[in-house]
């Protein structure tokens, strides 16, 4: 194939407080990035479930390479309790890069000064790529939004698990009250976080310190 290999990597359930942190990495020669847009490849939060489905099939078999790695809540917790969540996330997409084997790399920045990111994500790699570090890449590059298809479907994959077991979880996302309830239910039963909830979240928190406070008096 001509042309260098372009990569793209961004996550998926970062802001989540059930289930996993996904991060995915898709790496594809120049001359074939055109068919990732004549796919219908874009930002997977403008494209339906059934469509990301549907592309997550097809981008791995137009990719030269793709890698995922999926990031449990209890890695997540002792992160952020830490206050390391963005160096969490600079290894993990470091990690998939070396994976990928692009000779150039556009990732989605979580960090509010992209060029710190970038080094972050540089002081863990094997090897030295160029590294592009971009606030909303996934709806600029279209490499990124092949990466976030399959960051989200594997996301809304290991939603569906804990859905199948436990019912009415919701989304995962604490704007969800489906998904609030349900952890406010759990924890007046269990007395505790489910293991797939992040315990490190303010809302879990809360709940749990109000629960603690009620067993007190």
């Amino acid at each position: 194939m001509d042309g260098i290999l372009i990569g793209g990597v961004d996550e998926a359930g970062r802001g989540s407080i059930i289930g996993p942190l996904i991060v995915a990495g898709v790496s594809i020669h120049e001359s074939k990035i055109s068919k990732l847009r004549d796919m219908g490849v874009r930002d997977s939060k403008q494209l339906t479930a059934r469509a990301r489905t549907r592309l997550y099939d097809e981008i791995i078999s137009v990719a030269d390479h793709y890698h995922i790695r999926s990031i449990d809540s209890c890695e997540v917790d002792s992160s952020v309790f830490q206050k390391g969540l963005n160096r969490l996330e600079a290894r993990t997409m470091a990690h998939v890069i070396d994976r990928i084997h692009a000779h150039e790399v556009y990732v989605d920045c979580c960090d509010v000064n992209p060029d710190r990111y970038r080094e972050n994500i540089a002081a863990h790699l094997d090897r030295k790529p160029v590294i592009h570090s971009m606030h909303h890449a996934d709806r600029i590059n279209v490499a990124v939004s092949a990466a976030s298809i399959l960051a989200k479907v594997t996301r809304d994959s290991s939603i569906q698990k804990i859905r199948k077991r436990y019912r009415n979880v919701g989304s995962g996302y604490p704007s969800d009250e489906k998904t609030m309830s349900f952890l406010r239910q759990w924890v007046a039963k269990k007395k505790c976080a489910p293991e797939f909830a992040r315990r490190s979240w303010k809302p879990m928190r809360v709940m749990l310190e109000e629960f603690e406070q009620r067993t007190l008096f």
